[in-house]
């Protein structure tokens, strides 16, 4: 990866290299690096997890995600396929103003900070029983490789590299799968009567109470999960996904409109199966450990410990050497995977919808490509920084506050998108007005999980309630407030004009 990172600086001489690959990449390329970058070091341990404890109702909100697949090829690519806008925030710029922009780029450059410094930390955790290294060592091993090749490849090392991870990542996951069904008598076939018998391939949900697993109902509430509600949790927080920087930045970086739209393709394709692997690797794993038990095992399954631990568990005492190298390097990539793009991404929101508009501009544009190299260092180091704020302070304490930070500025921003697309209303005054309903509500989700304001909700549902809080407010302030015309074209999905995207 480092080799890659070294042999790749060499191409990058302008922003638009360094940030967008010269907008040269296949459609199949992006589409990949997209299925890697969405599954994270938490993904490869979380779903083996829940599956290995309860079932396969982690699932359930990613069938949403084919149809917001669909929707972002033919209804969110457009905007950003003209020519004139090569970032999520420039189009907020373009169409609320400067405030909304900028409000937006910098909770979402403090979230890429939090973010990447929680997976770096969290992979740490998980790297350090497996290998016998130090928590300190695996945090600087993790966050240096990728600050590194991240830092002199730019985005085309990103999206190469995404590539090899994400191979890297699924072999992982199925050479797991094959050694449980070599190593269990009777195989695959053992595996499908046992899990089935059991319920560990329904869409069933544990019991808290009972340790039974119960169906979920399959209408609308906002007090208990259901199917349809699982279904819109997932539909809304993979909406949000696409309207961010990290999308928008991959489909402005390929080589057509036309690959821009095959990316979502291989995404919606590979995604579902993949996460599907995963799912079926903790059911293998349940199954491996009814015929060979171990106390680790027997005390996650009664509760006495955090299920996220079985799949180390398995690495370190299970798997040989050889094999377990391969699925640590799975786990490792899936990490990388996540911080590459993260690091490259949040540096440029800095350059391109902060920096360059509102502190220098004018400038040539080497002076922006060394901007972009040293925000990439920048971010890197606040990155790893963060990384070790985690291991040394109370973690629980600081994690949970980085959410509630996140989820209290950030809260909205894609319903802003949403407002600003599917509506000709509407002004900076508006989304303001609707950021600050949306934290507000926020505030209270917040107070709610400690018990502090009455529960009428569940907390699953604060994503929903919240864009939906936020579109309507703002639709509604619109409403109220006088606004001056201005031409909204390629602006709303009502103002598209006919030329050829580009």
């Amino acid at each position: 990866m480092i080799g890659m990172g070294l042999r790749l600086s060499g191409k990058n001489k302008t922003t638009d290299g360094y940030f967008l690959g010269g907008r040269n990449f296949p459609g199949w390329a992006i589409g990949i690096s997209f299925i890697g970058a969405m599954i994270s070091s938490v993904t490869f341990i979380a779903y083996p997890a829940d599956s290995f404890k309860t079932a396969w109702i982690r699932l359930v909100p990613n069938f949403a995600f084919p149809v917001v697949v669909i929707i972002s090829a033919y209804m969110f690519i457009p905007f950003f396929r003209r020519g004139t806008v090569n970032s999520a925030y420039q189009y907020l710029s373009m169409r609320f103003g400067n405030s909304v922009s900028v409000y937006a780029a910098v909770v979402f450059m403090l979230a890429q900070i939090l973010r990447t410094a929680t997976v770096a930390y969290l992979v740490a955790i998980l790297l350090a029983p497996m290998t016998g290294v130090r928590i300190e060592w695996c945090i600087l091993i993790a966050g240096g490789i990728t600050a590194l090749y991240t830092i002199k490849g730019g985005f085309t090392a990103v999206i190469w590299t995404d590539v090899i991870q994400t191979v890297i990542l699924v072999a992982g996951a199925a050479a797991c799968i094959i050694f449980v069904t070599a190593a269990i008598p009777g195989g695959l076939g053992t595996i499908f009567s046992e899990s089935w018998a059991a319920g560990k391939l329904s869409f069933m949900d544990l019991n808290a109470k009972t340790g039974e697993l119960e169906p979920m109902r399959g209408g609308f509430s906002l007090s208990e999960k259901t199917v349809i509600m699982l279904l819109l949790v997932g539909f809304v927080q993979y909406v949000a996904g696409k309207l961010n920087q990290e999308t928008v930045q991959r489909w402005c970086s390929a080589r057509t409109p036309g690959d821009a739209k095959r990316s979502m393709i291989v995404l919606g394709i590979g995604s579902v199966p993949i996460w599907a692997m995963f799912m079926f690797l903790g059911t293998c794993l349940w199954v491996y450990f009814q015929h060979f038990p171990s106390s680790v095992s027997v005390e996650i399954l009664s509760g006495l410990r955090k299920a996220e631990e079985i799949l180390p568990h398995f690495i370190v005492s299970v798997l040989p050497p050889g094999l377990a190298g391969l699925v640590i390097s799975a786990a490792l990539a899936a990490a990388m995977s996540t911080l590459s793009s993260g690091i490259n991404t949040a540096s440029m929101v800095w350059v391109r919808d902060i920096y360059q508009p509102y502190f220098a501009k004018g400038r040539d544009d080497r002076h922006y490509l060394r901007m972009g190299l040293g925000a990439s260092l920048g971010i890197s180091i606040l990155m790893i920084g963060g990384a070790f704020l985690f291991y040394f302070a109370d973690t629980k304490t600081l994690m949970d506050f980085s959410i509630i930070v996140t989820a209290l500025l950030g809260g909205g921003i894609s319903g802003a998108f949403l407002f600003g697309m599917l509506t000709r209303r509407g002004d900076a005054r508006a989304v303001l007005i609707g950021i600050v309903a949306t934290a507000l509500f926020t505030v209270y989700a917040t107070l709610m999980q400690f018990g502090i304001v009455p529960r009428i909700f569940d907390s699953y549902y604060t994503s929903i309630i919240g864009n939906i809080i936020m579109f309507a407010v703002s639709y509604g302030a619109a409403c109220l407030l006088p606004e001056k015309p201005r031409d909204l074209k390629n602006l709303t999905v009502f103002d598209q004009s006919k030329e050829q995207l580009v």
